[in-house]
């Protein structure tokens, strides 16, 4: 197969990640005989520096014309400590998901048993949960109607975000979420806050229409609170979770935590356009150079690239990598065991390269 794919590095740890992610697929492509060619792009506070714009036509170019994104990381300290800045980092990033029609963000939450101990959970919590959180990404506050903060008639200062959503929009994430809950344990739960606001009872409505079109599906709804409060108390319960954006975005990062690192967990961005693989984590600026970043999210991002093209013995190999770099104790810092040798981003990389090779 040929694949060209857009390489967004972005900002902070991102650009380190990213090289030791090409290094993979690059790996991977030679052993299964694909051609992929590779082609590098602005985005976030680095393309704010360079041309003004985090996110450029250039760049929505070299997209629209890549088969995939492997994408990075984006944001600054210097955007994010001054309130005034009329152009931000995650603006690109935001006009990325946009301008690429990128509405179903697919989050796996995966547990690690070598990595169960790095829990913030008991083990007998936490240990085999498996489950799939399905954020629609571009509607509801992040892309509604704002108003900045001004002073009104009254003379108090006030802002408004509209948490806007059609019926079209839920009804195509929707399909997406019951599409996946068919391939794995056939247990949907929509996410929402329909006792209190009115665009989650239009979530409720269509889904509950929706429903009896999936009679192999079981489908339950929860509250964002208490699914929050469920992640924690009983993640296992959990197959596949579908939410509106802002929802989304906060449960998603929860679910990162419970697996003990941030640095493990891929995601994919898909709709009408080019598809988008990342790692969940941000772009840690106070890793920034110090070959410290775990890899591995940026690296199991590149399985979920193969996978998506159906390519699966490829994605497998990179996941039976990464599962044998940590069963070996070939980590970056943060999860390494006590006592257990030093490897930094490119070490870890390079050992990955070099079983993919030698597989």
């Amino acid at each position: 197969m040929k694949l060209k794919i857009a390489v967004l590095a972005g900002d902070g740890i991102g650009p380190e990640i990213m090289e030791q992610g090409v290094a993979v697929v690059d790996a991977v492509a030679k052993k299964f005989g694909h051609e992929v060619s590779f082609k590098k792009a602005l985005c976030g506070a680095h393309a704010i520096d360079e041309v003004g714009d985090p996110f450029p036509e250039e760049t929505f170019q070299t997209c629209m014309e890549a088969d995939a994104v492997l994408f990075a990381s984006v944001g600054d300290p210097k955007f994010d400590n001054n309130p005034n800045a009329k152009v931000r980092p995650e603006q690109g990033l935001l006009a990325m998901r946009k301008k690429l029609g990128l509405f179903a963000n697919i989050r796996p939450v995966t547990t690690f048993d070598c990595l169960i101990h790095k829990s913030p959970l008991k083990d007998e919590i936490v240990k085999g949960a498996d489950f799939i959180c399905i954020r629609e990404l571009t509607g509801g506050m992040y892309f509604g109607k704002k108003v900045e903060p001004t002073i009104n008639e009254n003379g108090v200062e006030e802002a408004l975000d509209t948490n806007y959503y059609t019926r079209p929009e839920v009804e195509r994430i929707l399909k997406v979420a019951y599409q996946y809950a068919r391939q794995r344990r056939k247990h949907l739960t929509v996410v929402d806050k329909a006792n209190v606001l009115a665009s989650s009872r239009l979530w409720r409505k269509v889904a509950q229409e929706m429903a009896p079109n999936y009679p192999d599906v079981t489908t339950d709804y929860m509250y964002v609170d208490n699914a929050a409060m469920r992640m924690i108390q009983d993640p296992k319960f959990f197959d596949v979770m579908v939410t509106e954006n802002t929802f989304g975005d906060i449960l998603t990062d929860e679910g990162s935590v419970i697996t003990g690192s941030m640095g493990l967990l891929p995601s994919a961005s898909t709709g009408e356009h080019t598809p988008v693989f990342e790692p969940i984590h941000g772009s840690w600026p106070q890793g920034k150079g110090l070959n410290i970043a775990n890899p591995l999210a940026q690296i199991l991002s590149a399985a979920m690239l193969f996978e998506y093209f159906d390519l699966k013995e490829e994605g497998a190999l990179i996941r039976k990598a990464v599962d044998a770099s940590l069963d070996q104790n070939v980590r970056t810092p943060e999860i390494q065991v006590e006592g257990g040798a030093k490897y930094g981003t490119k070490e870890v990389g390079q050992w990955i390269v070099n079983y993919i090779q030698n597989a």
